[in-house]
């Protein structure tokens, strides 16, 4: 129990009788700090004043949903780890591709919840295996950070290219970058390279401005890095005049 005790976990969920079950399955698995709210609106604004490690998150529910509250919360920052709680199991792929930690089927058993809770302890302790959900063919796929190259985003999407291929990203660049943190590195508005992946920065041939591109590990063409761009990367990479 004490894994989890320390988690702050609110539960968004508009059967009162389902948040008080969750609340106390919390209670009995260890953790203290529990919330509940009814609605995604309401957990919405509530979000903005009192961060969490975990949302236990219904789907169903009226005005904003569980999944528009949590394409919603995929915007921010530092987002809690979702948990998705449901009757109904058709939603467990729309689910992991918004990077879900964990999705339990109602009636949630302790057992469940308390793994779920681990998952998301794990996650807040930075111990899961970076990477990306993919879809290909019809199948999800996990592509690891360690095996990406850059990104670039194209009129509705984001492609992650890997020495491997290119796979099409539903996310917007901007909450890419604020997930990846450190680890991604923009060098354009439309573009982010992996940190890991840099090679060597350098100046350009040509032309009757000075420009500069990046070179990276198992990409043979080099990519152009933006005016506005050059100064911030080349402080986080450390290069000098």
């Amino acid at each position: 129990m004490g894994a989890v005790s320390g988690l702050r976990v609110l539960v968004v969920d508009d059967e009162a009788l389902a948040r008080e079950r969750l609340r106390q399955l919390l209670a009995d698995c260890g953790v203290a700090d529990i919330h509940g709210l009814e609605d995604g609106r309401s957990a919405l604004g509530w979000l903005e004043a009192h961060p969490v490690d975990v949302l236990l998150l219904d789907i169903s529910m009226p005005d904003l949903d569980g999944m528009a509250l949590a394409r919603q919360l995929r915007q921010r920052t530092l987002p809690p780890a979702l948990v998705f709680t449901t009757a109904h199991d058709h939603f467990a792929v729309e689910a992991f591709e918004l990077d879900a930690a964990d999705y339990l089927l109602k009636p949630v058993r302790r057992e469940r919840l308390e793994q779920a809770l681990q998952k998301a302890q794990a996650r807040r302790e930075g111990k899961r295996a970076a990477g990306f959900t993919v879809r290909q063919r019809g199948r999800l796929l996990h592509v690891p950070l360690a095996d990406a190259r850059y990104l670039k985003a194209e009129l509705k999407y984001v492609t992650l290219v890997t020495p491997n291929g290119e796979y099409l990203l539903d996310d917007a660049l901007v909450a890419l970058e604020q997930r990846l943190g450190e680890e991604a590195l923009r060098i354009h508005r439309n573009c982010l390279v992996m940190r890991h992946a840099v090679q060597e920065l350098f100046r350009g041939e040509g032309g009757a401005e000075e420009h500069w591109l990046v070179r990276l590990r198992d990409i043979p063409t080099p990519l152009p890095v933006s005016r506005r761009q050059i100064h911030a990367l080349r402080a986080a990479l450390s290069v000098s005049d």
